[in-house]
């Protein structure tokens, strides 16, 4: 029976599915009482990126009682394998069968992820549907910002937090916990207990019904519990922070420490589900930043840091909270990014700090190019904003600002779509140092009304709209100088389709599935004819979710679910957008009497004053003067590549070293200029799925550190398969030598008479064509210096290193046996020298 370690090398990135990364927690399943499956429906990539499982992640594992493993959707290649070789969905830490944990919890981030839900729910052998399943099964429950309407999903869920997760989640384990020990411990009961946990929506607890208009409205089956009050986190200071993070393998989408420096935003833009579902403001404080960034830093040796919030640049201190970040992390070379920022809010003071390591590049959201729908959306920044903001960016130096604004919005007209382009251009005409006009890239998508928002009752434009003023604005800004992408239109009607919609839709999504639907967020990946053939089986009108505006009298599908904003308010919210009035932000000025809140325990949290001082860096050490490390020697490390680590790619092996350098405190020299780079260098690096016994890595360093320390702080930082043998100054370079490999096959035999006639024929042609095209010839004979064959299953090859005449030993023995592609991937082949 084929094993997850015989599919990996087979697979596309395999390292994504290895779980042994810096920082990840492994439990004794016999030892705890709880077992939790963290499940993020994408891929790897995405889903190591998601704060929130890290802070969940962090949570419950600190209980001894509880372990808590991650699953993420795998890879359709992967997909296929495991389907092939009968092989369940496993978490990645333990490769647990996650049918065997006690609860999955989904995070459910994005709509266009719903798909993936039933992608790892068919591959652990669950059904998708909780009336469906029993005891047998694992308990299915999810959280994350798109609950805050979770109808649409809703039946195939047996609990949905609604809210911040952090207090909800433990409430719901420890319940779990008690629960387990009582003899009548029936689900119904745990389902009555986590329903009293404030912002636990229990799906099969309410009846949905549908009038004649095809409305829903859902219908309380106990008078104690008939509606669901969103879970808030009320001091972040008090909440639980991962101080020591996952540091993912492959290439995620945020490869850096992100720390949350605030939740909630109340400058009340009134598109934005996000602004309305997170309120009030609640800010860490600086003190708490800082050391939280601190301890962080040094336990992942990251060398970037981003801040992270809804509008960053509206964090009460961030100036000085910025000022006392760089002034410890710029002589570690860390860089300081703001990647939420307004126009307005991004001083050139504020620059100027940033810049201090390197300049980072951060985005600008205009959303509408006139100032009426600017208006309209409650933006609250005018053209100047803009241009100031943009023209101090070049100014500073920056070459690339990003803009990113919306059609459709409410009351557009196709004066505000030609506003984008004037704006856009006028934009670009803006010039830095030396008269050097700087790059804009412009990010184009549909507005997509979301529920408990001012735009709730608002229309979607169609989709022949929406290409048409998309296609026109392209058109219009095909310029050197600028950059146009944009958001399928039917990635945003679909997307519209599940923020509004209601129960009928779980039965849409499992056809959709069934055809061949999965990881629609993925431009690659989406196929919008199989959603259409979907819609034609269910007979879903897509005009009722997206294009039909709603009248303010009607039932929401979400009626029941109190996020803390009053409908009064979002009503009076889009009187206010009709007519073009704005809506001043309550941070600093009057209440604006949303609802969210009660001034007692839920009350905005703003930080302003002085930054603490300190003089520690951002590893948490002492920093050196750099005008005193004058003297640096260069050092050759040498390393074995083992077991697991053959799935390593060299970005990736080049970014496991120099941070696990960083959290080892050894200091390295870095180069000069404008974006210094340490002084570390590979040999010839080895391709994916080659182990070594001896591999070398260089490094430049001051003169007082000594090699025995390198070798034993290097070797407690790197993970499972990496261990550094060796480290001596490094000698002059040398002309390459020939390099040796032992390959032992686990499929069929190396046939004698195939490599007898190798060695007979005078010249032995390996073709070659590249991606480009280009058609490269090597001859074996000259390549292949010696085959020594120990058995039908191994053999030791020798190739040459000379210009020209190289080539890897899977290439070689492939055209040599005729092997095929998939033995010679499962192969153990070990570079010996």
């Amino acid at each position: 029976m084929k094993t997850i370690q015989d599919i990996l090398p087979l697979v596309e990135q395999p390292s994504r599915y290895l779980g042994s990364e810096i920082n990840s927690i492994k439990k004794n399943h016999a030892e705890v009482r709880l077992r939790i499956a963290l499940a993020f429906p994408d891929m790897y990539e995405i889903g190591t990126s998601h704060f929130g499982i890290q802070i969940l992640y962090h949570i419950l594992n600190s209980h001894k009682d509880i372990v808590a493993e991650r699953v993420f959707a795998p890879g359709t290649d992967m997909e296929a394998y495991l389907r092939d070789a009968h092989l369940p969905m496993m978490s990645h830490e333990s490769h647990t069968p996650v049918s065997q944990f006690d609860i999955i919890g989904f995070s459910l981030l994005y709509e266009l992820n719903f798909t993936n839900v039933l992608t790892i729910l068919d591959l652990a052998g669950i059904p998708f549907f909780a009336s469906q399943r029993d005891s047998r099964f694992p308990l299915i429950i999810a959280g994350g910002p798109c609950t805050c309407n979770p109808e649409p999903v809703a039946d195939f869920f047996d609990a949905i937090v609604v809210g911040e997760g952090e207090t909800a989640a433990m409430q719901m384990a420890r319940a779990w916990l008690s629960w387990k020990e009582d003899t009548n411990n029936d689900r119904e009961s745990l389902l009555h207990l986590w329903a009293g946990i404030e912002g636990v929506y229990i799906p099969s607890f309410f009846k949905p019904d549908h009038n004649s208009r095809g409305l829903q409205t859902v219908s309380p089956k106990f008078p104690n519990y008939t509606k669901v009050n969103r879970a808030i986190v009320n001091d972040l200071d008090k909440s639980p922070f991962p101080d020591a993070p996952i540091i993912p393998y492959a290439r995620p989408v945020h490869d850096r420490l992100r720390v949350e420096i605030a939740r909630g935003c109340t400058r009340g833009c009134r598109f934005c589900q996000a602004g309305m579902i997170y309120r009030p403001v609640r800010e860490r404080s600086p003190e708490a930043l800082l050391s939280l960034s601190a301890s962080a830093l040094a336990a992942t040796g990251y060398e970037d840091i981003s801040l992270l919030s809804l509008s960053t640049g509206d964090y009460g201190s961030v100036a000085l909270l910025m000022e006392q970040l760089m002034e410890r992390c710029a002589p570690d070379h860390v860089a300081v990014s703001l990647p939420s920022l307004r126009a307005g809010t991004l001083t050139p003071e504020l620059m100027s700090i940033i810049r201090q390591v390197r300049k980072t590049g951060f985005t600008i959201a205009p959303e509408a190019g006139s100032q009426r729908l600017r208006d309209v959306i409650n933006k609250n920044i005018n053209e100047k904003d803009i241009f100031d903001t943009v023209s101090d960016a070049f100014s500073l130096g920056w070459q690339v600002i990003k803009l990113y604004f919306m059609i459709g919005l409410p009351t557009e007209t196709q004066g505000d779509v030609e506003a984008i382009a004037d704006l856009v251009t006028r934009l670009g005409k803006i010039k830095g140092p030396k008269g050097r006009k700087g790059k804009i890239n412009v990010s184009v998508g549909t507005f997509i009304p979301k529920s408990h928002t001012p735009f709730q009752w608002a229309s979607q434009v169609s989709l022949a709209e929406s290409k048409d003023k998309i296609n026109w604005l392209r058109d219009q800004l095909r310029r050197p100088s600028i950059k146009f992408k944009w958001q399928k239109p039917e990635v945003s009607l679909l997307e519209g389709l599940w923020a509004r919609g209601d129960r009928r839709l779980s039965r849409l999504l499992v056809t959709a599935y069934k055809k061949g639907c999965k990881f629609d967020g993925w431009s690659d990946k989406f196929q919008y004819s199989l959603w259409e053939r979907a819609f034609s089986d269910e007979g879903t009108d897509i005009d009722f979710y997206t294009t039909r505006a709603r009248d303010m009298a009607e039932p929401l599908p979400w009626d029941h679910i109190d996020i803390g904003v009053t409908k009064g308010f979002l009503k009076q919210e889009w009187e206010n957008a009709v007519s073009g009035e704005l809506t001043s932000d309550c941070r600093n000025g009057d209440c604006q009497t949303c609802g969210v809140c009660d001034f007692d325990q839920v009350k905005p949290i703003v930080f302003t004053g002085d930054s603490p001082k300190g003089s520690a860096s951002c590893n948490g050490q002492l920093t050196t003067d750099n005008g005193q490390l004058t003297i640096f020697k260069k050092f050759r490390i040498s390393y074995s590549k083992r077991g697991q680590a053959k799935y390593f790619g060299h970005l990736e092996l080049a970014n496991i070293f120099s941070r696990a350098i960083r959290r080892a405190g050894i200091p390295l020299k870095y180069s000069e200029g404008f974006h210094p780079m340490p002084k570390i260098s590979f040999e010839d690096p080895l391709p994916i799925g080659l182990e070594s016994l001896n591999e070398s890595l260089y490094i430049t360093v001051p003169d007082a550190v000594k090699p025995q320390i390198i070798i034993k702080d290097m070797n407690e930082q790197l993970p499972e398969g990496l261990v550094v043998t060796d480290c001596q100054l490094a000698p002059p370079r040398k002309k390459t030598e020939p390099s040796s490999y032992l390959v032992t096959i686990k499929e069929g035999v190396f046939d004698e008479k195939k490599s007898e006639q190798f060695m007979k024929s005078p010249e032995f042609i390996l073709t070659k064509t590249n991606r480009k095209g280009k058609v490269k010839k090597t001859d074996l004979k000259k390549a292949v210096l010696k085959i020594e064959q120990s058995s039908p299953t191994k053999l030791e090859i020798t190739l040459s290193s000379e210009p020209g005449k190289s080539v890897r030993p899977f290439e070689a023995v492939k055209e040599i046996f005729d092997l095929p592609d998939d033995t010679l991937r499962r192969a153990d082949i070990v570079k010996l020298c």
